[in-house]
């Protein structure tokens, strides 16, 4: 039934073998600039290409800083800690999204409050979080509160789905209106603009995942970028266990954490940055290619496109089957062709750890859920 998709995928690849989703894309670049930091020595968080990482991702989002983090989870964290997020808060977030968003929102021992998504976006629904804050909460001193557990709100934490942006200016708005702090998981959208504003930029912070899968690699590594010199400053400070600078004693003036990416992981991050415009041209004509495959061979549903005013990165691109039969039928056949495709995440309002968490109802949810289907889209 999906031959045609087949045959396109193995002839893009160029390979009998096995296909991946989406595997790192190295060649001797990398390889120069992890033998000169090995040869610095300094190896570890101190390091000329953390910082020129750091320019680099700034340069390219137009953000003003950009503090690099061992991982996307941990910037989400660190993101979250510096706005404000106390134990026993309430974040606004998505439910089809990766677990990871939740878990940082968990590690402040606060609770994620799961809303519904836009289906023409894949993210956060600004309709739904509308409705949400006008029916389920109250304001006192300045600050939101949730009607029925009297938890305050203190931040939301939208999603932008596989590399397609979500309408983060309607959300950043109505959050605004409620004093609500704006935390952008961006960690799947390097590369993705929103009416010609790069996607984690709008918020108080944005966060990127450089995880082996995404479309630029450290191996392990995330960045927070942000346009405010004050939560730059302390974010920064917080990544680096809160040390106060000095010649030699070593004191801190709070309790903080040792986040900071090292050396190695940025090097690689410095030569991936100088590919990634390559890398997103080779994106969009792969996109190309699937979106016409799909409109010819596929009788029902396509692939999912970019909307009005989104510019994505293609960072997976993704089939709209027309049920979850179709959907498990298609993941079978991909697995018996030796090439690799992956169903959306188990929304987190279904999962055990989460399922008691408040939420709405999630139909654009469920209904992406039962369909999506990611396919290889590495660059070849």
């Amino acid at each position: 039934m999906y031959k045609e998709l087949f045959v396109l995928i193995r002839e893009h690849y160029q390979t009998d073998g096995f296909i991946p989703l989406h595997a790192p894309c190295f060649d001797d670049l990398e390889k120069q600039y992890l033998n000169q930091c090995i040869d610095s020595t300094f190896v570890s968080s101190v390091g000329e290409f953390v910082g020129e990482f750091e320019q680099q991702v700034a340069s390219f989002t137009g953000a003003k800083h950009a503090i690099a983090v061992v991982n996307g989870t941990m910037g989400l964290f660190l993101a979250l800690k510096t706005v404000g997020v106390e134990n026993n808060d309430l974040v606004l977030t998505q439910s089809l999204t990766f677990v990871a968003t939740a878990n940082a929102i968990s590690m402040l021992g606060a609770n994620p409050v799961f809303l519904d998504v836009d289906q023409k976006t894949l993210g956060l629904c600004p309709q739904v979080l509308a409705d949400f804050l006008a029916t389920q909460t109250y304001q006192q001193s300045g600050k939101t509160y949730h009607q029925q557990t009297k938890q305050l709100i203190s931040a939301c934490v939208p999603m932008h789905t596989l590399g397609f942006a979500l309408e983060i200016d309607k959300i950043v708005a109505i959050c605004k209106q409620y004093n609500i702090k704006v935390v952008e998981d961006a960690a799947e959208s390097l590369g993705s603009f929103y009416q010609q504003q790069h996607t984690g930029t709008f918020a108080e912070f944005g966060i990127f995942s450089f995880n082996g899968n995404k479309i630029l690699t450290t191996g392990g590594g995330g960045i927070l970028v942000t346009n405010n010199d004050q939560l730059a400053k302390q974010a920064k400070h917080l990544s680096t266990t809160a040390k106060i600078p000095h010649q030699w004693l070593f004191e801190h003036d709070e309790i903080a954490y040792n986040l900071r990416m090292p050396n190695l992981n940025a090097a690689l991050g410095v030569a991936q940055m100088r590919k990634l415009d390559e890398f997103l041209i080779k994106k969009h004509q792969l996109a190309k290619k699937y979106q016409n495959c799909a409109a010819k061979s596929l009788k029902k549903g396509g692939v999912f496109k970019a909307k009005t005013g989104q510019s994505p990165n293609y960072w997976l691109n993704t089939l709209v089957l027309d049920s979850v039969e179709q959907r498990d039928l298609f993941l079978a056949q991909a697995q018996t062709q030796q090439i690799q495709a992956r169903p959306l995440w188990t929304p987190l309002h279904q999962l055990d750890i989460y399922k008691h968490e408040i939420q709405t109802l999630m139909p654009n949810t469920q209904w992406l859920f039962e369909r999506l289907v990611n396919i290889p889209s590495g660059v070849a």
